[in-house]
């Protein structure tokens, strides 16, 4: 089984790495974009066997203690 994790920042915190990419593209020509947050995809291969229900609690432990800072970030799984 598959999990993806994607993780981005709450609204309201300050997205800096956000703000340079939107002021790029915009110097590059691209004015029709706005805002723009940057997060991160985290794809997990688990172990062949684990039923949907046990793997979501996994992941959701894995991210909950080192795949997002919780007080900043926060963090969706998809499971395939």
């Amino acid at each position: 089984m598959k999990a993806r994790v994607h993780v981005s920042l709450k609204p309201g915190v300050l997205d800096p790495q956000g703000k340079t990419v939107a002021d790029t593209l915009s110097r590059l020509g691209f004015d029709e974009v706005g805002e723009v947050r940057v997060g991160k995809v985290i794809e997990l291969e688990l172990e062949d066997g684990l039923d949907a229900s046990a793997a979501q609690a996994r992941v959701t432990e894995m991210c909950e203690k080192l795949l997002a800072n919780t007080v900043i970030e926060k963090y969706e799984i998809e499971l395939a």
